[in-house]
């Protein structure tokens, strides 16, 4: 995570539990289908393991347990591992309510 967290210089480090899903044609619920932590984070990007394969520009939905964060995100970089995939996506959208700041 950290070899992929030097891209972006502004990242914190952050612990917020989220669930993850691709996102659907319109209308339809994304299958928010696992859960992950986002471990860093801008005021425009995260950083977060999965093992659903990801590539660029997938377009994910996100979400966390109270829906305070309840998002789309765009994937603009990815790490592959044996075990995991490290990912950085983009918000699609302002985020009034994303607690990192730069």
């Amino acid at each position: 995570m950290a070899g992929l967290a030097r891209f972006f210089p502004d990242a914190t480090p952050v612990r917020i539990p989220v669930k993850i899903g691709r996102k659907l044609e319109r209308g339809e619920q994304a299958n928010l289908s696992e859960s992950t932590v986002i471990e860093f984070g801008t005021s425009r990007e995260v950083l977060f393991t999965c093992k659903t394969p990801l590539e660029f520009a997938d377009v994910l939905h996100m979400r966390n347990s109270d829906g305070s964060l309840d998002v789309e995100v765009s994937v603009v970089a990815v790490q592959y591992h044996p075990a995991n995939t490290v990912v950085a996506a983009r918000f699609l959208g302002e985020v009034p309510n994303w607690i990192v700041k730069s």
